[in-house]
This record gives structure tokens, sequence and C-alpha cells, in this order.
């Protein structure tokens, strides 16, 4: 049961027992009624609530049952008023019995839970309420109603088969009704043999069916089926070759009518908020004559052979707030963006925005311990950097000015210990300036075993700046704006560069000077598609899993109850691993309560929080301009940056401002002092001292690795337009600069990105706008079992049942 009303819901989807009742009380209050609240609503522009309106309204008395309030909810309504809105309005107005007439009768205290299992188990689907009224219980199986379901609690005992489908609840109390959420409840057909073992599992994914190789021949149906049961229902992504197949998104997956670029190796990915777990990886065979009279383990042995990695890990990192050096605005967005792409490739990903020395020295400290022999690393950085004597120096935010390389990372160093680990594939992608620094003279000279797996994707050419392209909006670098076209292709990862850098070569804002310079002594056909097999080393890759999963760990969204009846959710979100969102939401006030809001404050001064950008109305005005699209609506929200810094707890406290009706404008406030603990990176302490034998000392190496086997594309043009502002610190940055076109101007530090000032045109935005970006990394914040079957099962459903009652 939802505990308050769909705010973001449109009020004209409002029942009609609620409109009915609401213009019934609207109709016959003089001094609260709906002619007051047309003024309320005239003084929001959004909805333009005219004198003409108002004169329209009141002309429904001369109809038969007209009602002046149903005519002024209905202009609302087609102009987009929000049940939200409404609401605001209604407290505005001090209606209580109008407000009353929207609240439900029954708040629920939990909703039925999706959940797998298997045939012959018994099935609990529980829904409780608690309203003035005595509360009623009635279940349906998607439109058809469950027979003797009348308790909180719908039990099957056993389940089979037939019983798997949608569940939902229907709670009356007095003359009004709510429907729980809806619960789906798949069943599998697993062997008794197989199933006595799961009979008690709860809350764990527990794999029991395995997808089988196939061979067939073309224009037969391809089904490839696995199964996993567990509460909440798991989640599955189906993958061919090591590449997510669109739309394989259930256990079963088919072709009716396979074709011959069907064939290949699939498996599955069975995940839920807190698990994830693969099958086995099967061979499909369709088709070729010569195949058929090869038997298929021999089939087998050919594909096994082909090219996989143990596991992907990825570091990306993004500096923007520089202290002594010009501030950068593109990093964001491309981290944002790489970090969607790459976990699309099974890659997991740490996202890192602003770090010291400190900080990068550990989170690569970090990185080092997710590597293992024939894992896949890949480092992307985009920042402040330079080039000397063929090594790459990386700059941390708090580099002095000028900086050396004892203050900043090496490229190289970090190269040299994941040759250690024995990794498969080793790729470094480098958004940054390659300039000599003239004030580091240290020449040095490591010496790196020989490998053939090094790749070395460079924004610019040797000796050469990077560049910001401004434009209106929030724009990709151009470096990111063409890769991430190419990012999923299923290519040798050189052959897939080259083909970024003559997209880039074509691009005629930059086309000149900046081009991508691709390095790599890469022997095999690596691709960053490549399928992941565990390999021998399964304890490693489960401790390398729950190291990973140590920075994604979100608190529990919360619900706060105060002593004056308010009832506020407490909600978390990640928008990258070292960046939490927080939002607030009144889910109840008490009656006679006129204004209520709930904002935090009093946060550790370790953190990046600005207090003039903390509980604002929108996202996007604290900074929150990537997960805007994926956070609920009418909350206060706050954006918490460099969470590395933590050192303690994080400690905070939520303020309930409120005043009532009696007390006029006196306002009254009560506190909670709530403690998440360590969430997101700040579980891995990157502000602790350097650790010996990390990568505290940058190399002294004498000539970079990569010039061996050297592979270089001729140098096609390749710009470096680093998009995205700053965070929170300075949100003035997120503005465009208003420059005449073509207008390069340097940054100023030695071997700094330089920034270009382009015209909107030649940027192409509407390649770049943030809607368009993949799954959010606060998807962990978002409900996982709500499903495109479920919202369309819903509309249907809901609106049979007010058609039967009509």
């Amino acid at each position: 049961m939802s505990d308050s009303l769909d705010r973001s819901a449109r009020i004209n989807l409002l029942k009609e027992p609620v409109v009915k009742k609401l213009c019934e009380v609207l109709d016959k209050s003089s001094n609260k009624g709906w002619r007051k609240l047309g003024e309320i609503v005239g003084n929001d522009r959004r909805f333009r609530v005219s004198s003409a309106d108002m004169e329209l309204c009141s002309l429904e008395v001369l109809e038969l049952e007209g009602s002046p309030s149903r005519m002024l909810l209905k202009l609302m309504g087609e102009r987009g008023c929000t049940t939200g809105h409404l609401v605001d309005y209604l407290q505005m107005l001090g209606n209580s019995e109008v407000l009353q007439g929207l609240k439900p009768s029954g708040t629920g205290k939990n909703n039925p839970q999706s959940v797998a299992l298997i045939s012959g188990h018994n099935l609990r689907l529980s829904c409780h309420a608690v309203g003035k009224s005595p509360v009623q219980y009635q279940w349906f199986k998607t439109k058809e109603e469950v027979p003797n379901s009348f308790s909180s609690d719908l039990v099957i005992s056993p389940v089979h088969l037939r019983d798997a489908g949608f569940y939902i609840c229907r709670v009356n109390c007095g003359d009004t009704f709510e429907f729980s959420q809806w619960a789906q409840v798949d069943v599998l057909n697993v062997p008794v043999s197989c199933g006595q073992s799961y009979h008690s599992l709860e809350g764990r994914l527990k794999l029991v069916i395995q997808p089988q190789s196939q061979r067939m021949h073309v224009g037969e149906t391809l089904q490839v089926e696995c199964g996993a049961v567990g509460r909440p229902i798991p989640r599955y992504q189906w993958h061919r070759n090591g590449v997510p197949v669109p739309n394989a998104t259930k256990r079963k997956h088919m072709i009716p009518h396979s074709m011959q670029d069907h064939h290949g190796r699939y498996r599955c990915e069975i995940s839920s908020s807190t698990e994830r777990m693969w099958t086995n990886e099967v061979d499909v065979v369709i088709g070729m004559l010569a195949l058929h009279c090869c038997p298929l383990p021999l089939y087998n042995s050919l594909v096994v052979s082909s090219l996989t990695a143990t596991d992907k890990v990825a570091l990306l990192i993004g500096n923007l707030s520089y202290q002594n050096h010009p501030q950068l605005k593109a990093p964001m967005v491309d981290v944002y963006d790489l970090t969607n792409l790459l976990r699309q490739l099974n890659f997991q990903v740490v996202s890192l925005l602003d770090l010291t020395e400190s900080e990068m020295r550990n989170a690569v400290d970090e990185f080092l311990l997710l590597l293992h022999k024939g894992v896949y690393g890949l480092l992307y950085y985009a920042g402040h950097g330079y080039e000397n004597y063929g090594n790459s120096f990386m700059v941390p935010v708090d580099a002095p000015n000028p900086y050396r390389s004892a203050n900043c990372l090496c490229v190289q160093s970090i190269l040299k210990l994941m040759q250690e680990k024995e990794t498969g594939l080793n790729v470094f992608l480098l958004d940054m300036c390659r300039k000599r620094n003239i004030h580091d003279d240290s020449a040095p000279n490591i010496v790196l075993r020989v490998t053939a797996n090094i790749v070395f994707g460079y924004a610019t050419c040797q000796d050469a700046e990077a560049f910001e392209l401004s434009s209106s909006g929030f724009t990709n670098g151009v470096f990111v704006k063409f890769l991430k076209k190419r990012l999923l292709d299923d290519e040798k990862i050189t052959v897939l560069l080259d083909r970024v850098a003559e997209d880039m070569g074509q691009f005629d804002a930059t086309k000149g000077k900046q081009a991508l310079e691709i390095r790599s002594s890469l022997s095999e056909r690596r691709a960053l598609t490549d399928p992941i097999l565990p390999g021998d080393s399964v304890d490693l890759a489960h401790a390398r899993s729950l190291q990973w999963a140590k920075v994604h760990e979100l608190p529990e969204s919360m619900c706060l109850n105060f002593d004056c009846g308010a009832q506020i959710k407490l909600g978390f979100a990640a928008e990258f691993s070292n960046v939490l969102v927080m939002y607030t939401h009144i889910v109840k006030k008490p009656e006679d309560m006129s204004f209520c809001q709930a904002h935090v404050t009093d946060f550790s001064q370790d953190l990046d929080v600005d207090p003039k950008e903390m509980n604002r109305e929108t996202p996007e005005e604290t900074g929150i301009y990537l997960l805007s699209s994926n956070l609920p609506q009418h909350c206060l929200y706050t954006r918490v940056s460099s969470l590395q810094k933590l050192r303690e707890e994080l400690v905070f406290t939520v303020c309930l401002q409120g005043s009532f009706t009696a007390m006029e404008d006196e306002s009254v406030h009560w506190t909670k002092s709530i403690n998440i603990g360590k969430p997101l990176i700040a579980r891995l302490d990157l502000n602790r001292a350097v650790r010996r034998n990390s990568c505290l000392q940058t190399c002294l190496l004498a000539h970079s690795p990569s010039h061996s086997p050297c592979h270089s594309p001729g140098l096609e043009h390749h710009l470096h337009p680093h998009h995205r502002s700053h965070q929170t610190q300075d949100h003035n940055r997120l503005s465009p600069q208003h420059l005449s076109p073509d207008v390069y101007e340097h940054q100023g530090a030695v071997g700094g990105r330089v920034e270009s000032f382009d015209g909107q045109s030649r940027c192409e935005p509407a390649y770049d706008s943030v809607g368009g970006l993949s799954s959010s990394p606060g998807g962990l914040s978002i409900p996982i079992e709500t499903t495109d079957d479920i919202n369309e099962l819903q509309t249907v459903f809901i609106n049979s049942l007010q058609l039967q009652q009509q």
C-alpha cells in the first residue's frame, strides 16, 4: 500500500468518488471554497487560471447538477496540475474537510513482495493496513478475484505452475478503498530432488535452472531458459558472446524464427538489489550444414578457445575543482556516461570526482585489489595532466602551482603494478593535456615487463593540449561524445578506438587542433565485449566482488515519525561512487498544521556540502543534473559530495519545521539525529595515509611501455571538449561562457587542459541531452520490482474495476 497519494499523478486521474467529495465541500464553502482556491492557483503562473476562467466556472451553477469546483479542477488538470500541486493549494486554502477527502482511509504498513519459488512449495503474500474503520481485504490475480481471499495473507499451499502471475490486494476501509502494489509470482518447475534443499529459501538468490546447449536449423525457434528462486523476484539479462541482448530480460529468452546471426554463446546475469550471479555459458549452433557433421563437443571446444576475461573492473576519475589551477567543466558527464556504458559490458565500475593526491593513490590501491590473473582492467582519467619523457602524469585537485611529478600520479607506475597482477588486458583512456612540464626535470626510468595486452587511448597528441568546448546545456566532451557511440561494439579495442579517431577527425569544431592518438602492444583480438569466465580463482573473484560491493552500498530509505504526528521519508541515491543524493518528502502531517517542511543539516565539515545549495526544491538547483529524471518529485534535495573525505560515520540532523493554524505565523521545530554509517566510497577510507608499496612513488621510466609494437592511426583530429560542470561548489560555473566562436583560451597551468569556446551549433548538443543517458548509478535506490508488464497491467486492471463500479 502506498503511504500517501501519488503526487505526480494528474488530477484528472483522481477517482470519481474522491472528485465528487472534493467538489461537494468546495462548492458549499463560502470563504474556503472554489473561488478562494481559484485565487491561489491564479497566483501560480504554471497553470494560469484567469478571471475569465473563474467566470466560466461560476456559470456552471446555471447547469443542472453543474459544479464550479469540478470545472475548476478540470481546467487545472488540462494544464498539467498534479495531485501534489492540488494538495499544496488545499493546504494553503486551510480547508481541513477537503484535505481529509484526499487522504486514504487506510495507511499501508507493507506491500506484498514479488517472489520466485519452486512448484510444490508454499506461497504466502502479505498486505497489512490500518484505518479508522475496520479494514477488509480482497485479493486479485490479474483481473480475476482469488476465491476465499479475504485475509491480509494470501496463502497457496502447495503452489503450482498455474499460480504464476501478478497479484494485487484491494484494501477496503469504510466507503473508500486502496490498492497495494503489484506482486509478481514466478513458479519454477524443478524436480523434487533438486528443489527440496531450497524449501526454506528466503531473501537469497539460488540458481536452480541452468540453460542448455542447443543445435537447430535456421527458422526454428530458439529458446534458452534459466531460473532462480528468491525474494524479491530476481532480474534477468541475457548475454550473447559477452554482449547484453536488447530486451532479453525474462527467464526464458525466445526467438521464434532464428537466423544464423543468432548463433553464439549465451548466458544470463541474474541479480537482485544485493546479489549478482551468472549461469553457465552454453553454445547455440544454428544452421550451416558444415556444422551438422561436426559433433557438438568439437564445436564447443572451438568456441571455448575464444578470448575471455576472468573479470572486468574499471576505475573512472574526473577532476574538476582544482584548488590552485583553472576549474574544469567537462569530466562529470563523461565519467557518468562511461560508467553506465561500462556497466552494460559487465565492468565493475568505481566512479570518483575531485580527488586529492592521497585519495587518488588510495583509490588506485583499491582498484588494484580488484585485479587478478586474466582480469580486464580499465582506467579512465579526465582532468589536468602532462607528459614528460613518455610518461603520463595525472594531476590531483590539491596539486600546488607549479606541480611536479612528486605531486602527481604516473600512469606508467600504475601499469607496472597492474602487470604484477597478470591482467588479461590493460586499457588507459587519458582525457588530459600532454604538454611538457617545464617545472619538472625528473627523468623517470622503470623497467616494465614485456606484455602484449596494453592499450593507450590519448585524447590528444604528444606535446599537445586538450580542449573543452563550451556550449549551452550539458554536453559530453568530444572524445566521449564519439566514444560512447562505439563503446558497446563487439570489436577489438584498438579497432574500436581507430573508428572513434576517424569519427572525431570529421568533427569541424576541433579538426586540426586536437587528435586522438592510440598506442598499443596488443597482439590478440581483445575486446571490451569479451565474456567473463571466472576461471579457477573462485574465492578471489568472490572477494573482489565483495570489495567492489562496498563502494556501492546505499543507506536504506527510512520513515521518520515526529511527535507532532508528521511522518517524513528520507531517501538516498548515488550519482557517483563518492556523491550521495538525499531527499526528504512529507508523507503525512497533522490536519491542523498549515505548513510543514523537512530539511537536512549539521553535516560533518569534512564533506563538500554548501549550505546555500542544500534542501532545494528541484534536483538541478542543488547540482543534481544527471540523476534528476530518476528521483521522486516534490521533495527537498541535497547533494553530498567528496564522501571519500568522511573519517567517521555520517551523522546529520533532519529538522522538521511546521506551523499550525491556531498559532498564526509562529513556527515550531522538531529534530532527529540520523546515523547512516559510511555510505558508498566512504567505507574504503581513502582519506587514510598512503600505504607503502602502493603507487606512492611516481615511476622512473625512460619511455612509455607502449612504444614497442606501436599502433598509431594517422592522428585523426580528436577534440577534447570536456563537458559538464563542477559539482556543488559553484553552481554558476555550469553556465556557458558567452564568447565568440573559435576563440581558444589557454587555462594557464603548465600541462593543464585548455578550454575551447565554440558556437552551440558546432557542439551538437542534441547528442548530449541528460535524458538520453542510460541506466543511472542511482539505480540502486530505485525500486526493482516495477516492470513494464506490471505498469501496463496496473492501468488495465484499475480501469476495469472502475468501469465495473460505475
